[in-house]
């Protein structure tokens, strides 16, 4: 069992800057390939980015590609989401997500991540 936890969340202005992070409780995090996923009100979870456990192989949503940057530090167990240039529509619940059965890469649906955060709220006013 692998608990996550995140932090960086609040309330930011459009074109602003956050950078979430996840701690993650396991001896083995290189061997977890990590994901942020986010939910809007009234819409479904949707991926923003993966990362592989060794961090070679990233992906990220079309929406947030060239603003979001996701890496992870395997020393620190932590795993963060580096958002620039924020816009309203990225208001969201974020959350973290890990799961160890995938090598060399990082899934890119939530059903691919068995353990999950309890999210952090981010808002971006206009």
């Amino acid at each position: 069992q692998v608990q996550l936890v995140e932090s960086g969340g609040g309330l930011v202005q459009a074109g602003g800057s956050l950078r979430l992070s996840c701690a993650a409780s396991t001896r083995v995090f290189i061997r977890y390939a990590m994901g942020w996923f986010r939910q809007a009100p009234g819409k479904e979870r949707e991926l923003v980015a993966g990362i592989s456990g060794n961090g070679r192989s990233t992906l990220y949503s079309d929406s947030v590609k060239g603003r979001f940057t996701i890496s992870r530090d395997n020393g620190k167990n932590t795993v963060y989401l580096q958002m620039d240039s924020l816009k309203a529509e990225d208001t969201a619940v974020y959350y973290c997500a890990a799961d160890q059965r995938f090598n060399g890469y990082a899934p890119g649906t939530a059903s691919g991540y068995s353990y999950w955060g309890q999210g952090t709220q981010v808002t971006v006013s206009s």
